[in-house]
């Protein structure tokens, strides 16, 4: 029980973030086809009942292979993507219109007992997208296959007011009245882009982007994806497919893309609700940085250092002093949160600065924050000119011990600091030299 009250206390934060963002979930036509979809659709729903924006894209490869066959037609591919000829076209429609109808269905579904009860999800289709024809690719005359030309936005953008779940086929038209079929991964883009989404979201057949050691990268700046690439790096048939597409939503707005198991029963939640996710997570920039603190982050600096005076480990500061301060304070930051936090009060006529209030969140305490709030600290000093830093520690003497401070005494304090220092709490002096 004390497990499910944790879980779901921290996943508030991110419902509170995610509530009225739009999120683009797309997925090829193996997804739908699969035993698991079902929870796929539950956690759709659930995601709406949450006030998130939900456009889905679909795709639909193997129920076009499958009609294909059955018609004796062969399938052409260049590049991995389908010729397009009229017979193709008439089998695309077909499947879309199956896979369509599907989604539709179960999106639908209202059943007592079950995670859809009391759903009432309203799904909208749509000739959204206009496109064009992608014409020779390589000498290949790629046919009735297209590109996006425009999105319709302002009415997706409408029906995702009125409170629907947005469908839409990998399928475009031209002012001409032709059909074009369309990639999947490329629609997605468009639509996450023009949209202004939140997150992008691929269901795949891998489990997210892993390095040649095979481990699985949690998190990518497009930079650290794009060197993956150009390295050559051996990665899987999907993610080869969708980080690129991946990497261009992000570089061209969407605050983060994820390449997430299609196979992992609560991956979209697993991914979206908890800190380390089940996938990996691409965004324009690296998800943890240090920056100068604003007073928009005094509530999350308390919210780290609270914990820490209750225990007597730092020292009590009122939300109006912090505030007062806050240009001393720098901030670890990870994807939009506080995670930890540090102040710099120099002494200059003495050539000294206390670091001081240096905290992250248990969650991160492993994975080099304070060190790297330490390092900014000792940065800035440095620009001050100031010759030594000092901290005042009750609990962590080791950890400064480690990190190239040594013992010193009240003594050895600036004259204004001695006159404040507290002899109940007795705290240990140590200073490094910079």
């Amino acid at each position: 029980m004390r497990a499910f009250v944790h879980l779901i206390r921290s996943a508030a934060p991110y419902v509170h973030s995610f509530r009225g963002r739009t999120f683009v979930i797309a997925f090829g036509g193996e997804v739908v086809a699969a035993d698991e979809f079902l929870g796929v659709v539950h956690d759709l729903n659930l995601l709406h009942s949450l006030g998130i924006r939900l456009v889905v894209v679909h795709g639909c490869r193997p129920q076009v292979e499958a009609i294909l066959d059955a018609q004796g037609i062969p399938g052409r591919y260049e590049q991995g993507m389908r010729v397009t000829d009229a017979d193709a076209m008439d089998c695309v429609l077909e499947a879309a219109g199956q896979v369509r109808a599907r989604i539709e269905a179960l999106l639908s579904l209202g059943l007592a007992n079950s995670p859809m009860a009391g759903a009432r999800n309203r799904v909208s289709s749509g000739n959204y997208l206009t496109a064009k024809p992608m014409g020779v690719v390589n000498g290949v005359d790629m046919l009735l296959t297209g590109e996006v030309r425009r999105i319709d936005s302002e009415a997706i953008q409408q029906r995702l007011d009125d409170g629907d779940i947005v469908l839409i086929s990998p399928i475009g038209y031209s002012p001409t009245g032709e059909i074009f079929n369309l990639t999947v991964e490329e629609v997605a883009t468009q639509v996450a882009v023009r949209l202004e989404a939140t997150k992008l979201i691929f269901l795949t057949d891998a489990d997210g982007v892993r390095n040649s050691r095979r481990q699985l990268l949690t998190d990518l700046s497009t930079s650290d994806a794009e060197a993956l690439i150009a390295k050559g790096e051996k990665l899987a048939p999907d993610v080869k497919l969708y980080l690129p597409a991946a990497i261009r939503a992000c570089n061209n707005g969407v605050k983060r893309a994820h390449i997430i198991s299609r196979r992992l029963d609560g991956a979209l939640l697993l991914e979206l609700f908890t800190r380390d996710g089940v996938g990996t997570m691409i965004a324009s920039t690296a998800l943890a940085h240090i920056r100068n603190a604003t007073i928009d982050d005094a509530g999350g600096i308390i919210a780290i250092i609270e914990p820490l005076e209750e225990q007597g480990v730092l020292v009590r500061r009122s939300r109006e002093r912090l505030e007062s301060e806050i240009e001393r304070f720098v901030v670890a930051e990870y994807d939009g949160h506080i995670i930890g936090c540090a102040a710099l009060y120099a002494f200059p006529d003495d050539k000294l600065g206390e670091l001081a209030a240096l905290a992250v969140q248990p969650d991160f305490r492993r994975e080099g924050y304070g060190e790297a709030l330490m390092h900014e600290i000792e940065t800035r000093a440095r620009k001050l000119k100031l010759a030594e830093l000092f901290v005042l520690t009750t609990r962590t003497a080791h950890w400064f011990l480690e990190r190239g401070f040594r013992t010193a005494s009240v003594a050895d304090l600036p004259q204004q600091k001695q006159a404040l220092y507290n002899y109940q709490r007795k705290s240990l002096v140590y200073r490094k030299p910079l």
